[in-house]
């Protein structure tokens, strides 16, 4: 064997009279000499620039208008007055406040995403695009609970568009590609990685993708792309102290968006299924205290008296699973997979109830998004002292009472709460942090409480091997259910 010209080159062996490993060898070296000398093999891409030629197009900035007059405090003087020269000062005629955002046409007619915060309160809408064109945009819906809002253009010609792809397939790690205009600068690209799912930040049907992608003020309403080129988000925020991006960024998954979006482009407003019921998530010690196999799902707290719910024969404490097919992930899936619902329609709904599996129906109205119930945050009851307890009054850390119609007053306790009102808590129980002064113990172990001898036994009994103990709680009116275990001595 020897080289020429910076390359391995074989030398011919005669009959290949070479022993079996050796001739192995030999065939191996011709292969890598002939990669060596063949031209080379075209690689795929790995820049996006292929996604942004084929997309941006179907990309547009929005900039909108607010007018300000007199009746915002600014005055404009009327030509021929005393005071008109003081317009000179302030500025001729009303003053313009512009906003810019981002948005995509779903639609060769012109049909328009965007951010409902890009066009709120605004009296003009205009979409730029690609080309330099600027077309008066009109508003065709608005949705601020998703933060989504549709547009309509008309340019005269058909317009590329993009469609939406399905956000439920994504998986973190995934390159995604967003194309907006931040800070009013016009077209550009920022690409990145999905790094978690399902996000809440403090919405009502938050179910956020967040990513790594470089997402700043004017990329509100943009598009987000997986890498076959189809919006499987809407950048809407940014997690920031600065204002500017530092790689955490929320977008409206499409599994969301669509569904609102075509509410919006058929109705002009959203048609959302009302069940009428408040929800609290599934804990493991709640789960391993009901007898489920795993947290899931959510707990039924509250029944509205004027909801649907109301007239089905769903009960406070049942574990909701499934609702009119789909499996229910925990207390943030329920909302939207009720609002998703027809209004109008009857469906199936799978509970636990107290150990035992049970199928319901309900039938769905439409939600009145103005006096919509919003999901409760827990309200905070009176944390004065409590009266001197007893030295036994004393279970998994709470103190507790028979209710008086003095400790009912002392404590605001609900007129419909009845069992042992919590008016002292050990700071080092568990229950610290789960419990609040307050609250009444209605149930332990799915099991009326009267007395305090009784509650003991039934605690007690529950938590024989160590296991978290069920107590239901009257929060002020609020249905909360939490486990607790002893304190260790």
């Amino acid at each position: 064997m020897a080289a020429r010209g910076g390359l391995f080159h074989i030398e011919p062996v005669s009959a290949w009279n070479l022993e079996p490993p050796m001739r192995a060898i030999a065939a191996a070296l011709v292969v890598f000499a002939a990669a060596l000398s063949a031209p080379a093999l075209a690689q795929p891409r790995q820049d996006f620039v292929e996604l942004n030629e084929r997309l941006s197009p179907a990309v547009v900035n929005i900039a909108t208008a607010n007018r300000i007059g007199d009746e915002d405090g600014i005055p404009v003087f009327p030509p021929g007055s005393p005071l008109e020269r003081f317009n000179d000062m302030l500025g001729d005629g009303p003053r313009v406040e512009r906003s810019l955002g981002s948005g995509f046409i779903i639609d060769a007619a012109g049909l328009v995403v965007t951010n409902d915060h890009v066009i709120d309160e605004a009296d003009e809408v205009e979409v730029v695009l690609q080309d330099g064109r600027v077309l008066p945009a009109q508003i065709i819906g608005r949705d601020p609970a998703t933060d989504l809002a549709v547009l309509r253009v008309e340019a005269g010609q058909a317009l590329p568009f993009v469609s939406f792809g399905d956000s439920d397939a994504s998986r973190v790690g995934e390159w995604v590609v967003a194309i907006g205009n931040p800070f009013g600068l016009g077209g550009s690209l920022t690409a990145g990685v999905i790094s978690a799912l399902g996000r809440d930040i403090g919405g009502r049907y938050d179910d956020y993708l967040q990513t790594d992608v470089a997402i700043n003020t004017g990329n509100s309403g943009g598009p987000l792309f997986n890498m076959a080129g189809e919006v499987i988000g809407v950048n809407t925020a940014i997690f920031s102290p600065t204002g500017a991006s530092v790689g955490i960024s929320f977008s409206i998954p499409s599994a969301v968006a669509q569904p609102v979006v075509d509410q919006l482009i058929e109705f002009g407003e959203t048609r959302r299924g009302w069940l009428g019921v408040n929800v609290q998530p599934v804990t493991a010690d709640m789960a391993e205290a009901m007898g489920l196999a795993n947290a899931r799902g959510a707990v039924v707290t509250r029944i509205n008296p004027d909801g649907p719910a109301a007239d089905s024969q769903l009960a406070i404490g049942d574990v909701v699973l499934a609702f009119a097919g789909r499996p229910v992930a925990d207390d943030r899936a329920l909302p939207r997979i009720v609002a998703e619902t027809e209004p109008g329609s009857t469906v199936e709904v799978e509970v636990f109830r107290r150990g035992q599996a049970v199928t319901l129906e309900v039938t769905i109205e439409r939600l009145e998004e103005s006096g919509a119930p919003q999901r409760p945050v827990g309200a905070t009851g009176p944390e004065g002292e409590g009266l001197a307890a007893a030295p036994d009054a004393a279970l998994f850390g709470l103190t507790l009472e028979p209710l008086t119609d003095a400790l009912r007053r002392r404590y605001r306790v609900h007129p419909d709460a009845d069992g042992l009102v919590v008016t002292e808590i050990d700071p080092d129980s568990d229950a610290a942090g789960k419990v609040r002064v307050g609250d009444v113990v209605e149930e332990i172990a799915w099991t009326d409480v009267e007395d305090l001898d009784q509650a003991r036994g039934l605690a007690e009994t529950a938590g024989a091997d160590g296991s978290p103990v069920l107590f239901s709680l009257n929060r002020q009116g609020q249905y909360v259910l939490q486990t607790l275990r002893a304190t260790a001595s």
